[in-house]
């Protein structure tokens, strides 16, 4: 090749030399390959006749080998030896692994991962260890693997992330320790929290800013950002709110409603976050021609459109729609028509706005409940989930039923997560009924103070638990101590009683006064009630109950006849029969109505003891948002008469002195008093009326802040005594009035409320209150 190359027969000599050259170098080349490659590829294959394995203390060898895949006297190729070494990397045992052929041996050397000693966490403060714990997968006396450890690493700084401190990072390190053994320490550095500084709207034209954040879960950052959670930035809050917005604009009749887009930026200080939500509001729906339809000969259409509640021109609402829905279905099983579906078909007018309702009475199909089944309830017994169904094993299904199942095992509040659905049974007409619940902590003990201006400071201790033993009953007590009075209370519920809608409720009181709020007399109450209380309607409720009360009045030090007389009976009994009618159309929520309350009742003392007289009592509540929604409008109506019947004078501490009814007033402040005592002691009366107005609102302060005013009035009188002192006795129905202005705080040790009042209208030894503070706190 030189000499073709470099000598006197190369290049010069034309072209042609050229090319003879290339030519035999390729020819060359080729032979080469074919020569040595069949060479090459036979010393890349082995055979072992033993393979020796070196290192290993806790693993077996026969494991090792099984791993590496590898017989004695077969013959393997370079790729077949490589494989089994990443086999037996990939098996997470070794630390480091060495396979080298050594002949006909082939010797596999390993290092074993150690095994983990403890499991400890440093720089943690606001997760416990113990919390941390259920988040990681590597496990004491279990082998460490560094892709679990970093597996850990990162549920740990997802779990940082759940309470919104994104900045949170977490290290895994191994301390070596003797016999193969490490301590896995996960180092932690928490982070601040990172609040959101703004919470901002863009094509919104129907509501404000500051009504929708108030529908939000997530708030602004405001002055006690250092005690309020719901101002962290949490992804998932935000998706949960984008719902929850969707839903208060559906709820008003905006059925186009959609939230294009959520954006989140970072300030530039990168401590907060910037939330804006793009909308579009679209236009408001109300409620058109409302009509039944049905084909079905057992069908009388006009009686299910008498059952019909919603009224034409208000704001359309799906809420109203299913609530009508399962009313007229429930109608058809009372009226003994099974597999009856309400289909709700909806015709949309563009051109007034209206949205016309068919309720179209269809036959379902033929589909039976098979099973329920319930899963997850470790504590609560599977019956006081099952009494939640109204339907059992064997009736017909109703899907509709099972998502209100669903709502009521939810609103328990035992629960949670509680899912509640249904897949195909034994055959296509069965459906069995899977009912899935994660338990929650269910009992509270609390030690705590409260303070108001006529009680002043009083410290309680309570214990409270809903899910009493699993049965799903109520049990609680709460004992309070204060500079003139102690109370403690007793109450066991049974919501299910002999296995009934009908809840069973004991009661015991016991209320001991010294002088309370310049009284001259100290006083000894104690109470024992048992009732009962079931539906009698969809919205109406009765309760009827037996109330025995004993009631002392000793240490009388003041001069008026009349309570110096009354506190010479000593202690005295009363043995009282009473019911209480109420109806609540109260919606809470995200539906707009507020609905309206009302509750009349009545008990009679007489069934032995020593009292005989009638009370009766009636309120009359309405309130509602109005203006955007940016202001709660209430009005309410209480009155109540206290009627002897034997002849016999009431007592002091049965007749009514208007606190906490007329604002205004200090404690005993008004009503009939005793003019011919030294001090104008307040007697009480036997009736009571009164009319109460309130407005509460924005003051134009920031959300976060939780700061709102109210303005209200209250008009009413207290009037009425079984005494006759030629006048010395004031108990006309003289007629008070008060305005006043409060200011509502919610703050993180609960919701205060400053009232400031002016009585415009009074009596001369009426005793006012210009301020009042109410606060109540737990910890």
């Amino acid at each position: 090749m030189a000499t073709i190359s470099g000598g006197p027969a190369g290049y010069s000599r034309g072209r042609k030399g050229w090319w003879f050259s290339l030519a035999l170098m390729v020819f060359t080349a080729f032979a080469t390959v074919c020569v040595v490659a069949p060479t090459t590829a036979q010393a890349q294959t082995y055979r072992f006749s033993q393979v020796q394995i070196e290192g290993n203390r806790r693993v077996d060898g026969s494991t090792i080998l099984s791993y590496a895949g590898i017989a004695r006297g077969e013959t393997i190729t370079a790729g077949q030896l490589n494989a089994a070494y990443q086999n037996i990397v990939n098996s997470g045992l070794f630390e480091t692994v060495t396979i080298q052929p050594r002949g006909a041996t082939l010797v596999i050397t390993v290092v074993e991962f150690p095994t983990v000693n403890v499991i400890s966490f440093e720089g943690n403060r606001r997760i416990k260890d113990e919390d941390l714990e259920t988040v990681v997968q590597s496990q004491s006396r279990r082998v460490y693997s560094p892709s679990i450890a970093e597996s850990d690493a990162a549920n740990i700084v997802a779990a940082y992330e759940a309470q919104g401190r994104l900045a949170a990072t977490v290290t895994p390190k191994i301390i070596r320790r003797s016999d193969n053994r490490v301590d896995l320490v996960f180092e932690i550095v928490e982070g601040g929290i990172t609040e959101i500084e703004r919470i901002s709207f863009v094509g919104n034209r129907a509501f404000t800013e500051r009504r929708l954040r108030r529908v939000l879960q997530t708030k602004q950052a405001g002055l006690l950002r250092r005690f309020v959670s719901a101002d962290t930035f949490i992804a998932d809050r935000i998706e949960f709110d984008r719902q929850v917005l969707a839903d208060f604009y559906m709820s008003r009749g905006y059925i186009d409603f959609q939230v294009l887009s959520v954006s989140s930026e970072v300030t530039r200080q990168r401590d907060s976050f910037l939330i804006t939500f793009n909308i579009q509001e679209g236009q408001q729906f109300s409620i058109g021609d409302v009509t039944v339809f049905s084909d079905l000969a057992e069908i009388d259409p006009d009686e299910f459109l008498a059952a019909v509640n919603l009224r034409k021109g208000r704001n359309y609402s799906p809420t109203k729609i299913e609530a009508t829905v399962a009313r007229l279905e429930r109608l058809a099983t009372q009226k003994g028509f099974d597999f009856i579906r309400v289909d709700p078909r909806v015709t949309r007018n563009d051109r007034d706005l209206s949205l016309d309702i068919e309720f179209a009475i269809v036959r379902g199909p033929r589909v039976f409940v098979e099973r329920i089944d319930i899963e997850g309830n470790a504590t609560t017994l599977d019956r006081v989930v099952r009494r939640q169904f109204r339907t059992v094993e064997g009736d017909p299904f109703n899907p509709r039923e099972i998502l209100e199942t669903a709502e009521r095992i939810r609103a328990l509040g035992f629960f949670s997560n509680a899912e509640v659905t249904a897949r195909e049974g034994t055959s296509p007409d069965r459906v069995i009924v899977d009912v899935d619940v994660e338990e929650q902590p269910t009992g509270s003990l609390s030690f705590g103070a409260t303070y108001s201006v006529t009680d002043n400071l009083a410290l309680t201790v309570g214990f409270s638990e809903s899910n009493f033993l699993g049965r799903g009953q109520a049990l609680s007590f709460n004992i309070s101590t204060g500079e003139d009075n102690r109370r403690g209370t007793f109450s066991f519920t049974e919501p299910a009683f002999l296995g009934r809608n009908v809840r069973f409720r004991f009661a015991v009181g016991y209320v001991e006064t010294s002088s309370q709020n310049s009284n001259l007399y100290d006083t000894i109450d104690y109470t024992i009630s048992p009732s009962l209380e079931f539906p009698i309607g969809e919205k109406t409720r009765l309760a009827i109950r037996y109330t025995y009360e004993g009631t002392d009045i000793s240490d009388y030090t003041g001069t008026s006849t009349i309570l110096a007389t009354e506190a010479s009976r000593g202690s005295e009994t009363s043995s009282k029969l009473g019911y209480t009618v109420s109806y609540d159309s109260r919606r809470r929520g995200l539906n707009p109505d507020a609905g309206i309350l009302l509750r009349l009742s009545q008990d009679v003392s007489g069934i032995g003891g020593d009292s005989r007289y009638v009370e009766s009592t009636v309120l009359v509540a309405a309130e509602t948002l109005a203006f955007g929604d940016d202001i709660m409008l209430r009005a309410e109506f209480e009155g109540g008469m206290l009627s002897s019947f034997s002849g016999d004078p009431t007592r002091v501490t049965d007749r009514y002195f208007g606190n906490g009814k007329i604002r205004g007033f200090d404690f005993n402040g008004l009503g009939p008093r005793d003019l011919t005592s030294a001090d104008d002691e307040a007697l009480g009366g036997t009736k009571y009326a009164v009319a109460r107005f309130e407005a509460e609102f924005p003051l134009g302060l920031p959300e976060e802040y939780g700061i709102r005013g109210g303005v209200f009035a209250d008009v009413g009188s207290i009037w009425g005594l079984d005494y006759d002192l030629a006048g010395k006795v004031d108990d006309g129905f003289n007629l008070r009035a008060v305005i006043g202005f409060s200011i509502f705080w919610d703050t993180a040790i609960g919701p205060l409320r400053f009232n400031f009042t002016d009585a415009i209208q009074k009596e001369s030894y009426d005793r006012e209150q210009s301020f009042d503070l109410t606060i109540s706190t737990r910890f």
